[in-house]
């Protein structure tokens, strides 16, 4: 029989929810997983309005990276032939 370290069987979980029932009770579960649903929501939408802020602060998204590469790109090449043009005269 393998052993994988970490790995929670079906025993386990049992065991643990009945932890938790003992500790609890079984009327506050209701009240407490409306409160991890909670947090789970609040933390949701905490992580998208720091995404919101991170692209309104004008940081290019991918779509703007590859139009600012290519304008930087032919920017280079048409600046490469004057200074050539230059330096030869």
């Amino acid at each position: 029989m393998l052993v994988y370290p970490l790995m929670i069987g079906v025993w386990e979980i049992v065991a643990i929810v009945f932890i938790i029932v003992l500790l609890v009770g079984g009327k506050k579960i209701p009240e407490l997983m409306k409160g991890v649903g909670k947090g789970v929501k609040s933390f949701k939408e905490g992580l998208n309005g720091i995404e919101d802020e991170v692209n309104r602060s004008g940081a290019p998204s991918s779509g703007q990276e590859k139009e600012a590469s290519k304008s930087a790109d032919s920017a280079k090449g048409k600046g490469a032939g004057d200074e050539s043009g230059t330096s030869a005269a």
